[in-house]
């Protein structure tokens, strides 16, 4: 499953669409809280809230996926999405948008989504070019700081956090069913892809956490943006994970290491064998966390 999970990720990232058509048992429903799913496939991990309102996403996956992901959503309300919510602009959580929209679905997303949509985007890290979205693919609905949604009993709420997994990231706190979707600023289990070519941070992605651990109590239910539904008390572990690994590579950074000296002392080897994965590995991870440090201890070593 991580190997294929990392291939999709990797085309999802790269713009590069997948070739086969996953069955629909790619699709997998976990029941969070009343009224409130998550859907694993090989992309990101959809939000789904359903109740007298309809139904609302919070992502949509890739785009081979939309077919599968609507019959599970079937099996959940007669009624297809009437809004979906992006959690910021890679197509591993935006691919279903074109054919969602096409379908009636409202697309709603942060202002720097759109616009990351909207253009050619070039990956330094991975050396490739995603090219712009269909203009249908485009949310419709963009909003800078927060955006609240009043439906199914509760308030469904947005918030914009800076310079985190991406420059466009937004977490959606639940609020009645105690639920945080957290995008890709949480992977559970995993070690996390910090997107420094979109704007992404470590100190970013650590400071939106803290944000979320202020919201969360011990019965909050975290949909993370990749890796299964934890709790705060996984919400912490993952943050001290990036507060350890980041020192780590701030202090080799500022002792001058290059990245080949560093990747050879294998700084996180005590990690590794637990949150390595197909996507980010041992050695991605490293390579991250240095050109991370480095553009911003020692700007001009990347």
């Amino acid at each position: 499953m991580l190997k294929y999970l990392g291939c999709a990720l990797l085309a999802a990232f790269a713009g590069v669409a997948i070739a086969q058509d996953p069955p629909a048992s790619a699709i997998q429903t976990e029941l969070v809280a009343p009224g409130v799913y998550v859907l694993y496939g090989n992309g990101g991990n959809i939000g789904v809230s359903v109740g007298k309102d309809g139904v609302f996403l919070i992502d949509d996956q890739v785009a081979s996926l939309t077919p599968p992901v609507l019959e599970a959503l079937a099996k959940l309300h007669p009624e297809l999405p009437r809004f979906v919510i992006n959690t910021h602009w890679h197509h591993d959580h935006t691919g279903g948008n074109e054919t969602l929209a096409g379908k009636g679905s409202i697309i709603i997303a942060h202002d720097r989504v759109r616009e990351r949509l909207n253009a050619e985007n070039f990956s330094e890290f991975f050396q490739r070019t995603t090219p712009a979205s269909p203009p249908r693919a485009l949310p419709i609905v963009t909003f800078n700081d927060s955006l609240s949604l009043h439906v199914n009993g509760g308030e469904l709420r947005g918030t914009h956090v800076r310079a985190a997994h991406t420059d466009g990231d937004v977490y959606i706190h639940l609020r009645a069913a105690n639920v945080i979707h957290t995008g890709d600023v949480m992977f559970a289990g995993l070690y996390p892809f910090v997107d420094v070519d979109s704007g992404g941070s470590v100190s970013g992605v650590m400071a939106a956490v803290d944000r979320m651990l202020e919201l969360a109590d011990d019965q909050t239910r975290i949909i993370p943006g990749h890796g299964k539904v934890t709790d705060r008390k996984g919400l912490v572990e993952y943050r001290n994970m990036l507060a350890v690994t980041q020192e780590r590579m701030r202090e080799r950074v500022k002792a001058g290491r290059t990245l080949d000296e560093v990747l050879a002392e294998k700084p996180y080897a005590d990690y590794d064998d637990k949150l390595a994965w197909s996507f980010i590995t041992a050695e991605r991870y490293i390579r991250i966390l240095y050109r991370d440090a480095a553009r911003e201890l020692s700007p001009g070593r990347t």
